[in-house]
């Protein structure tokens, strides 16, 4: 090879060397602007998906927020009519206290009454008895406190783990009730 020819062959070298480096530098620039795009496609999906997942957890917070506001609500009623319940309770157990130490039934304050009472179911009737266990002459009307004295004092006897055949002998001697299945069954349920 000749002088000439080398020299040629350097120029064609350099010049070849020269357009790989432009194209490599136009391929290092084409691939920046398309990794650039890629990047902002994916901070705009991103976003989009991120304004997505708020809205739908807004809906779904809205939704609970208002579930849990219609039990507030709900609660609340109850609360208010557990509160209504317990004070018609106190009354009646004062009732039935007044009744049992004997006071005067003119002394003894009415339970309050509730708007909407539902109608109470039948309780046993009472019936007086003479001494030794003989029926009275002229038994006095059946008296509703009397029965509900008998029922209060059989829920509690219960509540405090009284066997049914306790209950029902304290029910006989201190309330003088014929037939106490009817309490018994109500606050125990029926006997098997």
């Amino acid at each position: 090879m000749s002088t000439g020819q080398r020299r040629e062959f350097s120029k064609k070298q350099k010049q070849l060397r020269a357009d790989t480096a432009e194209r490599l530098e136009a391929i290092v620039e084409s691939a920046e602007r398309a990794a650039e795009g890629v990047i902002d496609d994916a901070e705009t999906q991103a976003r989009r998906y991120l304004a997505q997942a708020r809205a739908e957890a807004d809906r779904l917070s809205e939704g609970k927020l208002s579930e849990l506001s219609d039990l507030v609500e709900t609660l609340i009623g109850q609360a208010a009519s557990l509160r209504q319940e317990a004070e018609r309770l106190q009354a009646t157990l004062e009732i039935a206290k007044s009744r049992i130490d004997g006071e005067e039934d003119h002394l003894v304050p009415e339970p309050p009454q509730q708007d909407q009472q539902p109608e109470e179911p039948q309780v046993p009737r009472l019936r007086a008895v003479g001494e030794e266990g003989e029926p009275a002459l002229a038994p006095p009307e059946p008296n509703r406190g009397d029965a509900a004295g008998a029922r209060l004092l059989a829920t509690q006897l219960a509540v405090s783990g009284s066997s049914r055949e306790e209950i029902e002998e304290r029910l006989r001697n201190r309330f003088e009730v014929e037939d106490t299945t009817a309490i018994l069954d109500a606050i125990l349920g029926p006997e098997e």
